[in-house]
C-alpha cells in the first residue's frame, strides 16, 4: 500500500519532520519529568477551583481601580524619575564591577584554575541570591531609600553580566591573543587589546538586557523600602487606593516598554 508519506516524498515535497521512537532510558526520562511536573504541582497550590473563585475579586478589583487617578501625577512621576535612576546607576555599577571578575573567571586567560572557581563561585552567589533579598539585606546596612535597592541591583547585575561576559570572553577567536603573546605582549594586555574588543558586541547586548532587567527590579525594590515608584504601589495597595494604584502600575508598564524598545533599537544600531 502506498503512504501518503512516499506519494509526497517521490513528488519532490520535503517530508514532514517525526518523532523519533524513544529508547527505554529516554522513556523513562519523560516519566520522571512527568512525576515532577505533577510533584510540584501539588506543592504549588494550584488549583483550578480557586481560580475561578477569585474572578469575582479580580473583576472587583478592576472596577474599583478604573480610571485611574491622576491626582497625585507629579509625585508619582518623580518616583518613577527616580526608579529609572536607580536602573541606570545600579546597572553601570554591576558592569564595572563584573569586568574584572568576568576576566578572573574565564578559563585560559588570565588566572589559573583555582582562581576561576572562586571568581565563578563569587558570580553564582551574586547570581542566584533574589535581588530581592540583596535589597532586605541594604535596608538593614544603609536605611530604607533608593540607595539601598541602587546597591541591589548593582550586585545582581554584577552576577547576570559577569557569567555572560566570562562565557564571551572565552568564546573569542584565540588567534590574535596567541599572536600577540608571541611576540611577548603581557596576558592583561592581551586581553585589552584583543579579547574584550572581540567580546565587545556580546558585551553590550548583555548590557541592554541588563538595564531592561534592572528596570523591572527596581521597580519590585520599593516594595521592600528601596525606594522608586514601588513604594508608592505599596502604599497605594495597604491604603486601597486602587486608582491610584492602576495609576503606578500603567506609568511602569509604560517605562519598561519604552526601555526595552530603547534596547532593541540601540542593539540594531550598534549590533547591526
Amino acid at each position: 500500500m502506498t503512504s501518503t508519506t512516499d506519494a509526497a516524498s517521490r513528488g519532490g515535497r520535503p517530508l514532514p519532520p517525526r518523532f523519533v521512537r524513544p529508547s527505554i532510558t529516554t522513556f523513562l526520562g519523560y516519566l520522571i519529568g512527568l512525576a515532577v511536573l505533577v510533584w510540584s504541582i501539588q506543592g504549588s497550590g494550584w488549583s483550578m477551583t480557586a481560580m475561578l473563585d477569585g474572578v469575582p475579586a479580580l473583576m472587583d478589583f478592576l472596577s474599583r481601580a478604573w480610571p485611574p487617578s491622576l491626582t497625585r501625577i507629579d509625585t508619582l512621576s518623580q518616583a518613577l524619575v527616580q526608579t529609572f535612576q536607580m536602573a541606570i546607576v545600579g546597572t553601570v555599577a554591576g558592569v564595572v564591577l563584573s569586568v574584572p571578575l568576568a576576566i578572573l573567571a574565564a578559563r585560559g586567560l588570565l588566572a589559573g584554575r583555582i582562581v576561576n572557581g572562586l571568581a565563578r563561585a563569587v558570580i553564582a552567589f551574586f547570581r542566584t541570591v533574589p535581588d530581592l533579598v540583596w535589597a532586605l539585606i541594604f535596608v538593614i546596612a544603609v536605611g530604607l531609600g533608593p540607595f539601598a535597592g541602587t546597591l541591589a541591583i548593582a550586585v545582581d547585575t554584577a552576577g547576570f553580566c559577569g557569567r555572560f561576559f566570562a562565557e564571551a570572553m572565552e568564546d573569542t577567536d584565540k588567534g590574535p591573543v596567541e599572536s600577540l603573546r608571541a611576540q611577548g605582549v603581557r596576558r592583561l594586555d592581551t586581553i585589552f587589546c584583543a579579547v574584550i574588543p572581540a567580546a565587545m558586541p556580546a558585551f553590550i547586548t548583555t548590557t541592554l538586557f541588563a538595564l531592561e532587567k534592572s528596570t523591572r527590579s527596581s521597580v519590585i525594590l520599593g516594595l521592600v523600602g528601596a525606594g522608586g515608584i514601588g513604594l508608592e504601589l505599596k502604599v497605594a495597595m495597604d491604603m486601597f487606593d486602587y486608582p491610584t494604584a492602576a495609576t503606578v502600575i500603567l506609568m511602569v508598564f509604560g517605562l519598561v516598554m519604552l526601555v526595552e524598545q530603547a534596547g532593541s533599537w540601540a542593539r540594531g544600531r550598534i549590533i547591526g
